[in-house]
């Protein structure tokens, strides 16, 4: 990210509901509205998004279209389908992170970003400890273990990979609960409807 805030673009072919997502995100996140897919699209390709609220039907270059670009381009942003249509079998083979049915609250709107958000910053994470860990496979097959033993470097190398290994094992637990979470609500929701 670039800027001090993370940054969305919600996608949205009535004016009036992506300025009503603009109004519930823009205190927390860098916001950007398109009314069109092909205007998200060069948006994304000039500037440096972290999330996209995209809409799944849309005049023109439908969300489906969108998202299927926005993969074959392999730009590096969260996609969150936010959409009235009610989800079918064909979402399997889409390429979206999260799906939200409309209508939807400032809530879950606020709540489905800093989700994406934060799973984005655990792939950065996760990147730096697979970094962190060839550091210290190459100096430990270059050097000999007093050598190791006697540098302050080394020593503080392997801490943070401790701790990195920790925050990421949480991330994991907290992932593993909210999929589990997920699920359970899944089951009420089809037991009651």
């Amino acid at each position: 990210m670039t800027q001090d805030r993370p940054s969305v673009l919600v996608v949205e072919d009535d004016e009036g509901v992506a300025e009503t997502f603009r109004g519930w995100l823009e205190e927390e996140y860098e916001t950007y509205t398109r009314l069109r897919g092909s205007e998200a699209l060069e948006l994304l390709e000039d500037t440096d998004i972290d999330v996209v609220l995209l809409d799944r039907l849309m005049p023109g270059m439908s969300g489906g279209e969108v998202l299927e670009e926005i993969r074959a381009r392999n730009l590096n942003v969260r996609v969150a389908m936010v959409t009235a249509v009610e989800p079918g079998f064909d979402i399997i083979t889409m390429g979206f992170d999260e799906y939200v049915t409309k209508p939807s609250s400032p809530n879950r709107l606020r709540g489905t970003v800093e989700k994406l958000v934060k799973r984005d910053e655990r792939d950065e994470t996760r990147r730096e400890y697979a970094s962190l860990r060839a550091k210290q496979a190459a100096l430990e097959s270059g050097k000999t273990e007093g050598e190791l033993a006697d540098s302050q470097r080394y020593a503080e190398l392997v801490d943070r990979i401790e701790e990195m290994g920790d925050e990421l094992g949480k991330a994991d637990a907290e992932l593993v609960d909210e999929t589990e979470f997920l699920s359970s609500l899944r089951e009420v929701e089809e037991d009651n409807g």
